[in-house]
């Protein structure tokens, strides 16, 4: 019996293997096809007040540990996996309300670039259950608190 299980793992072994390639390139085509447009930053009304959303709705934040533009949030254990950085490859694009001319990118370790408004790297956060919730606003952690941004570019609490 223990003969046939191994024999039946062997022949597992190249379909199981083709199957977690497909599932990469499928899974790489799409982060890379996220990353290849440029990344529309819009304004939202919630119960906070006016905010900064991404075009499909997620609340964008600000981390109160950075200064000036720089992301501090990558020099911290665990921190990005939380609250990713909002990455584009193009010049991010300004929604209605959202004035141009405080929409930039830095430039994070590896090559990647994030976007910035005001001056504020801008995150997301990871468990987001719902478009445009603002129920993680004004959270602390990883040393610093992670605010909503209104349109001029200052913390919503």
């Amino acid at each position: 019996m223990r003969r046939t299980h191994a024999l039946a793992l062997l022949a597992c072994i190249p379909v199981c293997a083709a199957a977690l390639s497909t599932a990469a390139s499928a899974n790489s085509g799409s982060s890379s096809a996220r990353a290849s447009r440029a990344m529309s930053v819009d304004l939202r009304h919630t119960g906070l007040g006016s905010i900064l959303t991404t075009a499909s709705g997620q609340t964008l934040y600000l981390f109160t540990r950075d200064h000036g533009a720089h992301n501090s949030c990558v020099s911290v254990s665990g921190c990005s996996a939380a609250w990713p950085a909002l990455e584009t490859s193009g010049t991010p694009a300004a929604g209605t309300g959202v004035k141009a001319s405080l929409l930039s990118t830095i430039r994070l370790p590896g090559g990647a670039r994030q976007v910035t408004y005001a001056g504020h790297p801008l995150y997301l956060y990871s468990a987001e259950s719902a478009h445009g919730s603002t129920e993680y606003v004004g959270v602390r952690s990883f040393g610093g608190a992670w605010d909503a941004v209104n349109a001029a570019g200052g913390a919503v609490k």
